[in-house]
């Protein structure tokens, strides 16, 4: 068993049990009620988050506007009080904050000018002023928590993975594959170092920025590492991370680092053992068992039910969420989605997860 399974069984982090189940969870201790949240809670299957979207005409002047992201935040946990609340943001404003232009088109999703040569790189810079917005609604959303009577959900704040952002960077757009990326990744592996230096540098900057803003973890959300084979995959996916975590960790040595390779399938493991992070979520893809064996013995997992089943409903629902509760409940453990919640999703489906997840002890 490793050191840091270890400390969890030690209870070595002197976390106080009684508040913040979730930042407990995530520093290794097990809960008698699991603690949960939803990717993507705070979206359009919620009519309140319409009803806001179409007063602000779009989503990046929501993301810009601290009052607008701050209630958007706290929409799903008036709702269904559950145990964080994830920032309302995106990860391209990284790119939009080093220059790199941005737009999200209806039906399309974001569309950026593409960074695909070094005379283009160069040309970038960072503005740190550019995100004091966001740093805004995570102190805002702190102290409305609190005056809500929410002071016990935990804020969590995030951002999107080197490789993961350099694929949006140089593609200009979402992909099914990202094939150009790759090849310019190994065609051109100077420049494509370059650029993931400069995303390292700034992504890192802003974590450090949330966290002093008030957030209490934070997640790196690295949705397409799936794309990388394995030499790939430790050099743009583990190397980049381990060097956010480390230098994050350097100046909050306590808040919780949660990781998400989506995709990563065995690499799952090699993520976990050289990254440096807390926890590790977990996709839909993921079998619970296989996780509670390999990487809950290591640091707490997060996930993992298929977002489809949460739209469907019914007893498809009920019994895959009971068997991920079994699975890995035992240890410590944050019940979550594979990935982030569709915006047809009834909200009576959400309120019976919510329901099973809380009436469940484990032995």
């Amino acid at each position: 068993m490793n050191e840091k399974r270890i400390e969890i069984e030690k209870g070595a982090y002197g976390v106080n049990e009684k508040s913040y189940s979730l930042i407990n969870a995530y520093r290794g201790h097990k809960a008698d009620i699991i603690p949960f949240w939803f990717m993507r809670q705070a979206g359009r299957y919620l009519p309140e988050y319409r009803s806001l979207r179409a007063s602000k005409g779009g989503f990046l002047e929501m993301v810009y506007d601290p009052d607008a992201a701050c209630e958007i935040t706290i929409q799903p946990i008036r709702r269904f009080e559950s145990s964080g609340a994830i920032l309302f943001s995106d990860i391209l404003v990284v790119p939009q904050a080093m220059g790199q232009r941005l737009e999200f088109e209806p039906s399309v999703g974001p569309v950026l000018e593409p960074v695909d040569n070094t005379q283009r790189l160069e040309q970038m810079g960072f503005d740190a002023d550019f995100l004091k917005p966001v740093y805004q609604t995570v102190r805002n959303l702190r102290q409305e928590l609190v005056s809500e009577g929410f002071e016990d959900t935990a804020l969590i704040g995030f951002a999107g993975a080197p490789w993961t952002v350099a694929c949006y960077m140089v593609h200009g757009r979402g992909s099914k594959d990202f094939l150009d990326v790759k090849a310019l990744s190994y065609s051109d592996p100077i420049f494509f170092a370059e650029l993931m230096e400069k995303i390292i540098l700034q992504t890192t900057d802003y974590l450090i920025g949330q966290a002093e803003a008030g957030a209490q973890a934070l997640k790196i959300f690295d949705s397409w590492s799936g794309l990388c084979d394995v030499a790939q995959f430790e050099k743009w996916v583990i190397a980049p991370t381990r060097q956010i975590v480390d230098k994050v960790k350097a100046k909050h040595p306590d808040i919780p680092i949660i990781g998400f390779p989506k995709g990563a399938g065995l690499l799952y493991e090699a993520y976990a053992d050289q990254t440096g992070v807390d926890a590790i979520a977990i996709d839909s893809a993921v079998p619970t068992q296989w996780a509670a064996k390999t990487l809950q013995t290591k640091m707490p997992v997060q996930g993992n039910l298929d977002p489809a089943l949460l739209l469907s409903g019914g007893q498809g629902l009920i019994d895959q969420a009971s068997s991920i509760l079994e699975d890995l409940g035992e240890g410590p453990f944050v019940f979550n989605l594979g990935h982030g919640i569709n915006k047809e999703t009834p909200i009576p489906h959400v309120q019976e997860l919510v329901d099973l997840i809380r009436a469940f002890r484990a032995g």
